[in-house]
């Protein structure tokens, strides 16, 4: 897989460029409108606040150039899986869903999708495969698992659910378009948080979806539309000011976990390290295949809950916090929130710090266990 993460970088902060007039704002204007001047026909005019806005169109079009396709901005990440599930999906399908993914996923289809008729099925991330696509609409995948890191071959998985007629989709939250490229793989529809990195300063909350397929994306925006589940202008201007800085603290991001991974891999207080950047790692040789980072999660599992919780609560460069791809580095124990993980399994999200002094924050803390 070619990396074109420079171009996509270079180009990103230019692409209002072709859009400005002598004399009109260089950065994204944030329009607070839910009215419009709309006089006689309204065809090819804004209409109403629920239809468009342009602080939206700019902030997708940020994201289609990152992600490589056409994009649509929803205010929040379940708000655009949700989307996608109730848009593409209908009473007698099936959805073949991870079982070590976001567990908000699994409780959204138990919850709703099965009282809609729409029936799921569970695989961990690192089988996948196993079993075969047959009678599956559409085939969801997480890869990286979160908070578990386990991989599945985007590429393989793709070609194995066409053949027998599934809608592949793919969750990027954990990688973004500098580290994971799901479309350019075969999927046919990248969702993610944007809460996450690519806004980066844990201020809102966002997602959006990315597609190739015209059908799915109409059907998607007919939904945001006629729900209601729309971004507010505020979020979306807040989200495309953290996304030009993006690829920058993405960088720095991955490569304090690459020089950290390992150091917590040797360090004696660690039970478990999951990184997939580690050469031991069960996810080592896919990742450095189909990724072009490995990322900013670590998965550091110590001896218990407690020792966990005092490691967390314990140093002074780590903010206790869910969510994760903050500037900031955070941690907390998943197994908190009903997550299959040792009571001790801490999920840590490496922040924008200088390298040297955060690994000084984490070990320090650790050599107090």
């Amino acid at each position: 897989m070619t990396d074109h993460s420079e171009d996509r970088a270079a180009s990103l902060s230019h692409l209002r460029r072709a859009h400005l007039a002598r004399g009109d704002a260089v950065p994204l204007p944030l329009e607070m409108a839910s009215m419009f001047h709309l006089p006689g026909d309204p065809a090819g005019a804004r209409q109403y606040g629920r239809y468009d806005n342009a602080t939206w169109t700019g902030l997708e079009e940020a994201l289609a150039h990152l992600d490589g396709a056409p994009c649509l901005a929803f205010p929040s990440g379940m708000a655009a899986i949700s989307a996608i599930f109730l848009s593409l999906l209908k009473a007698g399908d099936r959805v073949l869903l991870p079982a070590d993914g976001y567990y908000t996923v699994r409780v959204f289809a138990e919850r709703f999708l099965k009282g809609y008729g729409i029936e799921h099925e569970l695989r961990p991330t690192a089988a996948f495969a196993e079993g075969g696509f047959e009678g599956f609409r559409m085939v969801y995948l997480e890869t990286p698992s979160n908070p578990g890191l386990d991989i599945c071959d985007i590429a393989a998985i793709a070609t194995d659910a066409h053949a027998q007629g599934a809608i592949v989709v793919a969750d990027n939250t954990t990688m973004t378009p500098f580290g994971q490229r799901p479309l350019e793989l075969g999927a046919d529809i990248l969702v993610a948080a944007d809460t996450k990195a690519p806004n980066g300063h844990s201020d809102v909350l966002f997602g959006h979806v990315a597609t190739h397929d015209e059908a799915a994306l109409a059907a998607l925006k007919e939904w945001r539309k006629l729900s209601g589940a729309i971004p507010g202008p505020f979020e979306a201007w807040l989200v495309h000011r953290g996304l030009e800085t993006l690829e920058v603290r993405f960088a720095r991001m991955c490569q304090s976990a690459e020089t950290i991974a390992p150091r917590l891999a040797a360090h004696p207080a660690a039970k478990a390290v999951r990184y997939p950047g580690l050469p031991g790692d069960p996810a080592h040789n896919l990742a450095a295949t189909q990724m072009l980072r490995f990322g900013s999660l670590i998965g550091l599992t110590l001896k218990d809950a407690e020792t966990a919780e005092r490691f967390i609560d314990g140093c002074r460069l780590i903010q206790p916090a869910t969510s994760f791809g903050g500037v900031h580095t955070s941690a907390e124990r998943r197994a908190r929130w009903g997550d299959a993980v040792e009571p001790g399994f801490v999920r840590l999200s490496i922040g924008c710090e200088p390298t040297e002094a955060l690994w000084d924050a984490v070990n320090e803390a650790l050599e107090k266990m």
